[in-house]
Order: structure tokens, then sequence, then C-alpha cells
């Protein structure tokens, strides 16, 4: 570019930040920053394509459609360990408003993919997030898992910036022992990201499956020792809520 050019350039700049507020500055800068570091993860060779989604995704505008979801509900979503949990989530968190949204074989990253057509659109006050173990399976590292996670908060927050986040620790699968040093390191830098923001809550499900020695309780798992059986997820429930009905009961 010629110095001519930079020179104009240099100009218009200039009286465009002297004459838009600095709000709106700020609000481009955030989603200019927010958008380059989507479009960064999206693209990682090791995340699945998240268009292999694209009929979930479609299933659940369906049936948003077809009936009137209340807003200011709380948005359940992630992998299959959420949308396993769909048929309870209604009983288990009563008397609390909720809006299932999980789907099998979820990454962190189609969270942030499809935040603007599986959270957004209904105006939540709350979202209960469970994501990272396939993550971790499909070999991403937990860095990455961390930083989708932050990015998914930014683009969220953009539009409802004062939504909660509950986010639940990833579990200790027997099937997926070997992995869980890797998952024990994101689960605590997810803790940490909750720690810096009042507006996400860690909840720590993880613990409660641990037996005595140390490893999963086998009795908490199906025959393939990586989903839960409704015992497991009576775990989740009382550890859950012990933490989000307090909180949210309120905004009811």
């Amino acid at each position: 570019m010629s110095g001519k050019y930079l020179r104009i350039v240099a100009i218009i700049t200039e009286e465009v930040v002297m004459n838009v507020p600095r709000v709106l500055i700020a609000s481009v800068c955030l989603f200019v920053v927010s958008r380059a570091h989507s479009i960064d993860v999206v693209n990682n060779a090791s995340y699945p394509d998240p268009e292999r989604l694209e009929e979930v995704i479609t299933a659940f505008e369906s049936e948003a459609s077809n009936e009137r979801l209340p807003r200011k509900a709380i948005v359940c979503t992630g992998s299959s360990g959420m949308r396993s949990w769909h048929d309870d989530l209604y009983d288990d968190l009563a008397p609390l408003t909720i809006i299932e949204r999980g789907f099998d074989g979820g990454y962190m990253n189609d969270l942030l993919v499809y935040a603007d057509r599986i959270i957004l659109p209904y105006y939540p006050r709350a979202v209960v997030l469970y994501a990272g173990d396939d993550d971790i399976a499909g070999g991403l590292a937990p860095g990455t898992v961390h930083e989708t996670f932050r990015t998914l908060v930014v683009k969220v927050h953009a539009e409802l910036p004062k939504m909660r986040f509950y986010v639940l620790s990833i579990k200790p699968s027997p099937s997926r022992w070997d992995q869980w040093s890797s998952v024990q390191e994101v689960n605590e830098l997810l803790k940490q990201a909750c720690q810096e923001d009042e507006r996400l809550t860690y909840v720590d499900v993880a613990s409660a499956m641990l037996g005595e020695d140390g490893t999963p309780r086998a009795d908490l798992f199906a025959e393939d020792a990586l989903h839960m059986n409704r015992q497991g997820y009576e775990v989740w429930r009382d550890v859950l809520r012990s933490t989000i009905i307090k909180a949210e009961w309120p905004h009811e």
C-alpha cells in the first residue's frame, strides 16, 4: 500500500475514533477478536466438522418453531452426557424451567459454532454446560478445550452479558481412565476460568463419581463403561441441585 493511501487510512481512522462512541468501538473490537478466535478454533484440524450435526441442530430449531419455548429459562446443553439426561432433566431440576439441548458426540467447538442457534435464540438466563469429554477422547489438548470454552463465553456474553454458566466438570469414565490426567487438567482450567468471572460457576460432579480407591465407581455406568446409568445421573442431580436451585430459584 502506498504512502498516499496509508495517510488516507490514517485520516479516516482518526475521524472514526473521534466520532464513534467508545462503547461502540469496544463492542466492535470484542466482536472482531471473538470472531477471529472463533474461526481459528473452528479451523483446528483436530476438530470434526460441525456440519456433521446440522440435522440435529435443525431438529432443535424445528421443535422451537412448533412450540413456544419459554424465555429466561435455563438451557442444558453439551455432549452425550447431557443428551442422555434429557428424559429426567425436567424432574431432576424441578422447579426450574429448562430447555434440553444436548446432542451426542458434541465437542466444545460445536457449542461455540452453534451457540447462536441452540443457546442465544432462547434468551436464557443461564446455561448448564457439559462438554470436553469427547474433545479429550478425540485428541484435543486441554489448553485447546479451555480456550474454546473461553471463546464460547465471550460469544454468548457479547449478546447476553448477564447470563450465567454452570459448568459441569468432565466425568471420570472407566473406558477412558487412561485419559484421566488430561481430563483433570481441563477440569482445573475450567475451574480457574469460573473463579475469574462471577457469572461462571464450576460444578464438580467428577469427585462424587470416584470410589474410595480413587477410580471411577463402576455402579454409576452403563455396560459400555462410558455413558452413565440412572445412578450416575442421580449423582449429577444431587451435586448440581445443591448449587443451582438456591441460585436460580429467585429468578423463576
